[in-house]
Protein backbone atom coordinates (compact mmCIF):
# COMPACT_ATOMS: atom_id res chain seq x y z
CA UNK A 1 0.00 0.00 0.00
CA UNK A 2 2.93 2.38 0.28
CA UNK A 3 3.95 4.81 2.99
CA UNK A 4 1.31 5.30 5.53
CA UNK A 5 0.20 9.30 5.52
CA UNK A 6 1.50 11.40 8.73
CA UNK A 7 -1.19 13.34 10.90
CA UNK A 8 -1.25 15.94 12.14
CA UNK A 9 -4.67 17.40 14.35
CA UNK A 10 -5.07 20.74 15.47
CA UNK A 11 -7.92 22.02 17.36
CA UNK A 12 -9.76 25.65 16.46
CA UNK A 13 -11.69 27.87 18.95
CA UNK A 14 -13.37 30.66 18.52
CA UNK A 15 -15.85 30.78 21.41
CA UNK A 16 -13.33 32.60 23.82
CA UNK A 17 -13.16 36.03 25.14
CA UNK A 18 -9.76 37.06 24.12
CA UNK A 19 -9.09 40.09 21.78
CA UNK A 20 -6.17 41.14 20.57
CA UNK A 21 -5.27 44.93 19.49
CA UNK A 22 -2.17 46.63 18.60
CA UNK A 23 0.58 48.15 20.77
CA UNK A 24 0.22 51.63 19.51
CA UNK A 25 -3.07 52.84 17.72
CA UNK A 26 -0.64 53.88 14.96
CA UNK A 27 0.09 50.40 13.79
CA UNK A 28 -3.23 48.52 13.96
CA UNK A 29 -5.48 48.94 10.44
CA UNK A 30 -8.22 51.64 9.57
CA UNK A 31 -10.88 50.03 12.21
CA UNK A 32 -7.93 50.23 15.09
CA UNK A 33 -7.64 46.23 14.98
CA UNK A 34 -4.49 43.76 14.47
CA UNK A 35 -3.52 43.39 10.63
CA UNK A 36 -4.45 40.33 8.87
CA UNK A 37 -1.94 37.56 9.96
CA UNK A 38 -1.06 38.68 13.35
CA UNK A 39 0.31 35.28 15.41
CA UNK A 40 0.58 35.50 19.10
CA UNK A 41 2.37 32.04 20.50
CA UNK A 42 4.30 33.59 23.74
CA UNK A 43 2.57 35.26 27.12
CA UNK A 44 -0.86 34.45 26.64
CA UNK A 45 -0.28 30.93 25.45
CA UNK A 46 -0.21 27.58 27.74
CA UNK A 47 3.47 27.54 28.85
CA UNK A 48 4.61 24.24 27.49
CA UNK A 49 1.74 22.76 24.79
CA UNK A 50 1.86 23.69 21.22
CA UNK A 51 -1.35 26.40 20.83
CA UNK A 52 -1.46 29.99 19.20
CA UNK A 53 -3.76 32.54 18.26
CA UNK A 54 -3.95 33.84 14.41
CA UNK A 55 -5.88 36.70 13.43
CA UNK A 56 -6.20 35.88 9.94
CA UNK A 57 -9.35 38.01 8.67
CA UNK A 58 -9.45 41.95 8.20
CA UNK A 59 -12.20 43.42 10.95
CA UNK A 60 -14.14 45.03 9.00
CA UNK A 61 -16.93 45.98 12.11
CA UNK A 62 -15.74 46.19 15.73
CA UNK A 63 -12.81 43.97 17.08
CA UNK A 64 -11.51 41.51 15.02
CA UNK A 65 -11.36 37.95 17.07
CA UNK A 66 -8.86 35.66 16.66
CA UNK A 67 -9.26 32.13 16.64
CA UNK A 68 -7.09 29.97 19.21
CA UNK A 69 -5.41 27.00 17.65
CA UNK A 70 -4.19 23.64 20.29
CA UNK A 71 -2.45 21.29 18.11
CA UNK A 72 -2.78 18.36 19.83
CA UNK A 73 -1.04 15.79 17.76
CA UNK A 74 1.92 16.62 15.12
CA UNK A 75 3.59 13.31 13.24
CA UNK A 76 4.87 16.26 10.63
CA UNK A 77 6.94 18.06 13.08
CA UNK A 78 5.85 21.11 12.15
CA UNK A 79 7.63 24.26 13.67
CA UNK A 80 5.38 26.66 14.92
CA UNK A 81 5.97 29.22 12.02
CA UNK A 82 5.39 26.61 9.31
CA UNK A 83 2.17 25.68 10.99
CA UNK A 84 1.24 29.25 11.30
CA UNK A 85 1.94 29.84 7.90
CA UNK A 86 -0.10 26.66 6.56
CA UNK A 87 -2.92 27.70 8.45
CA UNK A 88 -2.74 31.04 7.47
CA UNK A 89 -2.45 30.31 3.98
CA UNK A 90 -5.49 28.09 4.00
CA UNK A 91 -7.83 30.89 5.08
CA UNK A 92 -7.25 32.29 1.92
CA UNK A 93 -8.82 29.69 -0.20
CA UNK A 94 -12.53 29.66 1.00
CA UNK A 95 -14.45 29.28 -1.91
CA UNK A 96 -17.51 31.84 -0.78
CA UNK A 97 -14.92 35.13 -0.10
CA UNK A 98 -11.98 36.89 -1.78
CA UNK A 99 -10.52 37.57 1.44
CA UNK A 100 -9.02 35.86 4.46
CA UNK A 101 -11.61 33.96 6.42
CA UNK A 102 -11.20 34.32 10.57
CA UNK A 103 -11.53 30.18 10.59
CA UNK A 104 -9.65 27.68 8.67
CA UNK A 105 -11.70 26.59 6.05
CA UNK A 106 -12.17 22.77 6.55
CA UNK A 107 -13.43 23.59 9.77
CA UNK A 108 -15.97 26.29 7.98
CA UNK A 109 -16.84 23.18 5.39
CA UNK A 110 -17.50 20.90 8.16
CA UNK A 111 -20.05 23.46 10.16
CA UNK A 112 -21.41 23.77 6.77
CA UNK A 113 -22.18 19.68 5.87
CA UNK A 114 -22.75 19.08 9.42
CA UNK A 115 -25.83 22.01 9.23
CA UNK A 116 -27.12 20.58 6.27
CA UNK A 117 -27.18 17.07 7.23
CA UNK A 118 -29.03 17.98 10.29
CA UNK A 119 -31.16 19.52 7.47
CA UNK A 120 -31.62 16.88 5.44
CA UNK A 121 -32.44 14.27 8.54
CA UNK A 122 -34.66 16.70 10.37
CA UNK A 123 -36.84 16.76 6.77
CA UNK A 124 -36.52 13.35 6.62
CA UNK A 125 -37.38 13.38 10.33
CA UNK A 126 -40.43 15.27 9.51
CA UNK A 127 -41.67 13.19 6.56
CA UNK A 128 -41.76 10.14 9.04
CA UNK A 129 -43.50 11.97 11.42
CA UNK A 130 -46.13 13.39 8.98
CA UNK A 131 -46.89 9.97 7.76
CA UNK A 132 -48.15 9.05 11.23
CA UNK A 133 -51.13 9.87 12.69
CA UNK A 134 -51.11 13.73 13.77
CA UNK A 135 -53.61 13.33 16.93
CA UNK A 136 -50.49 11.74 18.69
CA UNK A 137 -49.33 13.57 21.43
CA UNK A 138 -45.71 14.88 21.54
CA UNK A 139 -44.19 12.41 23.57
CA UNK A 140 -45.32 9.36 21.36
CA UNK A 141 -44.44 11.55 18.38
CA UNK A 142 -40.71 11.30 19.66
CA UNK A 143 -40.95 7.37 20.63
CA UNK A 144 -42.59 7.05 17.34
CA UNK A 145 -39.77 9.07 15.66
CA UNK A 146 -36.93 7.37 16.78
CA UNK A 147 -38.84 3.76 16.76
CA UNK A 148 -40.00 4.32 12.75
CA UNK A 149 -37.73 6.51 11.06
CA UNK A 150 -34.49 4.63 9.44
CA UNK A 151 -31.83 6.50 10.05
CA UNK A 152 -29.69 4.38 7.80
CA UNK A 153 -31.02 6.15 5.42
CA UNK A 154 -29.60 10.12 6.22
CA UNK A 155 -26.08 7.96 6.08
CA UNK A 156 -26.13 6.39 2.59
CA UNK A 157 -24.09 8.77 0.02
CA UNK A 158 -25.76 9.03 -3.55
CA UNK A 159 -23.10 7.25 -5.37
CA UNK A 160 -22.10 10.06 -7.16
CA UNK A 161 -20.72 11.61 -3.65
CA UNK A 162 -18.72 9.08 -2.80
CA UNK A 163 -14.90 9.34 -2.58
CA UNK A 164 -15.40 13.36 -3.71
CA UNK A 165 -14.93 16.33 -1.99
CA UNK A 166 -18.63 17.69 -1.60
CA UNK A 167 -19.14 21.14 0.41
CA UNK A 168 -23.04 22.35 0.98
Amino acid sequence: MGIPPTITLVVAQKRHQTRLFPKDRNQGGPTGNVHPGTVVDTTIVHPWEFDFYLCSHYGSLGTSKPTHYHVLWDEHRFTSDDLQSVIYNLCFTFARCTKPVSLVPPVYYADLVAYRGRQYYEALEGSALSASSSSLSTSSRTTLSSSSFDQSVILKLHKDLENVMFFC
